[in-house]
């Protein structure tokens, strides 16, 4: 979809995020994952748990991520379905 520049300017952003000043390979690789499970990226899960696994993390921090993801997942749709009740001016305790 994109055009040649594009995809080569999108590339060069992508890579870019993988330098990072502060964050540590492992870090960063677990905040990928994290990013890929909550966003359904099922190209970048494939590439992160395939990273994970060459820089031999735990499974143990791998389930540590994923119920992240599930919990702030979760907080989420509550959030959303109390912000429209809230709307709607609903009230299911009566």
């Amino acid at each position: 979809m994109l055009n040649e520049n594009q995809e080569k300017l999108f590339e060069a952003f992508y890579e870019s995020t993988r330098r990072n000043e502060y964050l540590d390979t492992r870090t960063e690789l677990l905040i990928g994952l994290s990013a890929a499970i909550a966003l359904n990226c099922y190209p970048c899960m494939k590439y992160y748990f395939l990273k994970a696994r060459e820089f031999k993390i735990m499974k143990e921090e791998i389930a540590e991520v994923m119920a992240k993801v599930m919990a702030v997942s979760a907080a989420q749709k509550r959030a959303q379905a109390e912000e429209i009740m809230q709307k709607l001016k609903l009230d299911f305790n009566d």
